[in-house]
């Protein structure tokens, strides 16, 4: 499994087997191994934790009592998971035009703190505009503001939100997140998906492949919008790909 953090798993799961209609989900064992998880105490505690954060809502209790238990993604959950894969926001929301630029400047003799902001500001959509200045479609100005609040690296971060005035957007999408190459990671990705429905697999085993895979590619899709990369991105494809798959294996 590509990503180690419980909570993340738990996230991911919800949202790749139920997308945008956050309908509930039965934590079945074999649901469980395709995400790396098992329904043991940590995992319990991770569940009891993410309710009490409104990241997920728990299904009525029912009278049978060998019935799985039921959750569903929130809204909250969603935009906490898009704060790690950011593709997923603009498959439900309309970009609102605005790019954030947040330029900081630490130190070298403090990198362990730029090399902290880095792996937590990882999934937010960044991409490299100019030395120190990075820029995302994504509206994520309060959770740096959470992120640094009372940390010794506040003092050498700045945020902006800007719409573009004057240039060449597809340029611009192009020097800074470098769209060719991830179409070249998604074609990639559509080759790896064929291999493994070639596989003499269980459906379960191949859903698993399917979904590890989908991950690693996701982890590097900075989550343009529409307005930007057009209807037709291969991005978009992909995650269509992706329900097709799932309808036939899930089956």
């Amino acid at each position: 499994m590509p990503v180690k953090e419980r909570r993340t798993k738990i996230l991911l799961l919800f949202f790749l087997i139920r997308d945008t209609s956050f309908e509930y989900v039965s934590f079945t064992p074999t649901l469980l191994k395709m995400f790396d998880l098992t329904l043991n105490q940590k995992t319990k505690g991770t569940l009891t934790a993410m309710l009490k954060d409104e990241l997920l809502e728990k299904g009525e209790a029912s009278q049978n009592e060998d019935e799985l238990p039921q959750y569903k993604l929130t809204e909250k959950g969603f935009y906490e998971l898009c704060l790690e894969f950011p593709s997923f926001r603009f498959l439900r929301d309309e970009w609102d035009g605005m790019w954030r630029i947040i330029s900081y400047e630490i130190p070298e003799n403090k990198r362990h703190l730029r090399d902290r902001l880095r792996r937590e500001m990882r999934g937010w959509g960044l991409g490299p505009w100019h030395r120190s200045f990075w820029m995302t479609a994504h509206p994520v100005i309060s959770a740096l503001r959470d992120l640094v609040y009372g940390k010794e690296e506040a003092q050498y971060i700045q945020a902006f939100e800007s719409t573009h005035m004057f240039g060449d957007m597809d340029v611009l999408v192009e020097k800074v997140w470098g769209k060719t190459e991830l179409e070249k990671q998604y074609k990639e990705l559509f080759k790896y998906w064929h291999a493994i429905l070639s596989k003499e697999l269980s459906k379960e085993d191949k859903m698993q492949e399917v979904i590890y895979e989908y991950i690693k590619t996701l982890r590097d899709d900075p989550g343009l919008p529409t307005t930007l990369v057009g209807k037709k991105w291969i991005g978009y494809e992909a995650f269509s790909i992706f329900k097709e798959m799932r309808g036939i294996l899930l089956s």
